[in-house]
């Protein structure tokens, strides 16, 4: 992410950095406006987290920009959780966005993708679920949001099928294919525009396959979406 704060009188204090990723093969940015995340939006995932995946439409929730952790940085396992989980993701980066999208104009917002990791305070997203309370303190706390450099669609197109997984230090945990998603890329956008107004520079995670699990410190987990990347992160 950016480093850079600027100094403006107008403001009472600095204002923050703008969160950003990289742009594989470039030194360009790419400024980082909203994260939104899909739920149980692959059937085995669903299945293992115990829901019926035929029953629901989908759903979604939220990180904070601030919360991405760019690739080659450690993921620093978080206070306040005995039970962390990694959850692989194909991440999608719009570079336009609008309310109320139609389906078949949905890729045209989208400006490329990355590899993203989902990390979840597993015991305290259940705590809050049996609560019946928001899932921010399992889900958007900081450094929740591993993600590498983004890859632009002139350069991989739309992935919609092949490998994703998921290793922890050499063993696959999580694995499936893009195409087992239930709500592919185009639905996810034009659906969640009807909740949101997307804009440019929002980034959607867009689920993950079955296999999520607990990690420690010292692991080293290598995530690879086929098409896309493959990227490690050292649990610090």
């Amino acid at each position: 992410m950016n480093d850079m704060t600027a100094t403006n009188p107008a403001y009472v204090i600095n204002p923050a950095a703008i969160p950003t990723l990289p742009v594989a093969g470039s030194q360009a940015l790419f400024p980082v406006h909203r994260i939104y995340c899909v739920g149980r939006n692959f059937a085995d995932h669903a299945i293992e987290m115990g829901h019926d995946p035929n029953k629901e439409p989908p759903f979604f929730f939220q990180k904070n920009p601030d919360t991405l952790v760019l690739s080659g940085t450690d993921f620093p396992y978080p206070a306040q959780s005995k039970d962390v989980h990694h959850e692989v993701e194909l991440v999608v980066a719009l570079k336009s966005g609008g309310k109320d999208i139609p389906h078949d104009k949905a890729l045209d917002c989208v400006y490329g993708y990355a590899v993203g990791l989902d990390m979840t305070r597993r015991d305290l997203q259940n705590e809050a679920k049996k609560l019946g309370r928001p899932w921010e303190t399992g889900k958007a706390f900081e450094a929740s949001a591993p993600c590498g450099p983004l890859h632009p669609v002139s350069k991989v197109g739309h992935p919609s099928a092949g490998a994703i997984w998921i290793k922890v230090n050499g063993e696959v945990r999580q694995t499936g294919d893009l195409n087992q998603m239930i709500w592919k890329v185009p639905e996810m956008i034009s659906y969640l525009s009807g909740l949101f107004t997307l804009q440019p520079g929002d980034l959607i995670f867009a689920g993950t396959p079955a296999g999520v699990g607990a990690i420690v410190k010292g692991d080293v987990m290598v995530a690879h979406v086929d098409g896309v990347d493959e990227l490690t992160f050292k649990v610090g």
